[in-house]
């Protein structure tokens, strides 16, 4: 299961946004980017930003590999994927990317970020209609019931996560159930439940090129 273990901070600093990468500490106010709005490395501070052609529509499919914690060949493997059914392409992408296993145990809030909700996949801590599923980019289907296992559901940095969500609202398609840490797939998602600012369109026109 290849996965970034690089320091996190310095990924939204390069991004120029906070990418929510660390969960509690990216809302306490001790986020890296907060502390240096530039971007890393011994030039940062004076580096120019490329906001045109190539160079922005590589930091957006940056940004969005990052939000969702993929590498270049598992991105890549995804938008060929959206290519290949019906509607439009970079939509499709995003709601792909939202049905994966780990990125819904994160919108239902069950870990704080969704490096923790790989991990808890990963370690099998999730269940799907009640069976174990330890596969992170497994893609949730409409009816679908997630829910945690009773030892997870023990973990502290769990209870943390739930008591942390309590003041948000769970995305339309989950029908959340937070006292038995659980929650049934209602609806597919859609753009509109994506709740960053991406624009999708530039990840197609450099995968087109």
């Amino acid at each position: 299961m290849a996965r970034y273990i690089g320091p996190t901070g310095k990924l939204s600093r390069r991004e120029g946004i906070n990418l929510f990468l660390k969960g509690r500490r990216d809302t306490s106010g001790k986020a890296a980017i907060e502390k240096r709005n530039y971007p890393p490395g011994q030039h940062g501070r004076n580096a120019k930003p490329k906001t045109q052609g190539y160079g922005l529509q590589m930091r957006e499919k940056q940004k969005v590999k990052r939000i969702y914690g993929l590498l270049e060949r598992q991105f890549r493997r995804t938008f060929d994927r959206a290519s290949q059914q019906k509607g439009v392409v970079g939509e499709t992408l995003l709601i792909l990317l939202e049905r994966r296993l780990d990125s819904a145990v994160f919108r239902m809030g069950f870990a704080a970020s969704r490096a923790q909700s790989r991990q808890l996949v990963g370690h099998g801590h999730v269940r799907v209609n009640g069976k174990k599923v330890d596969i992170p980019s497994f893609e949730v289907s409409l009816n679908d019931v997630i829910s945690l296992s009773e030892r997870a559901a023990k973990l502290k940095y769990v209870a943390e996560a739930i008591e942390d969500a309590k003041g948000r609202t769970a995305p339309r398609w989950i029908e959340l159930d937070s006292a038995a840490r659980s929650g049934k797939v209602k609806a597919m998602p859609s753009r509109d439940d994506v709740n960053f600012p991406i624009q999708e369109q530039l990840i197609v026109e450099l995968y087109s090129k």
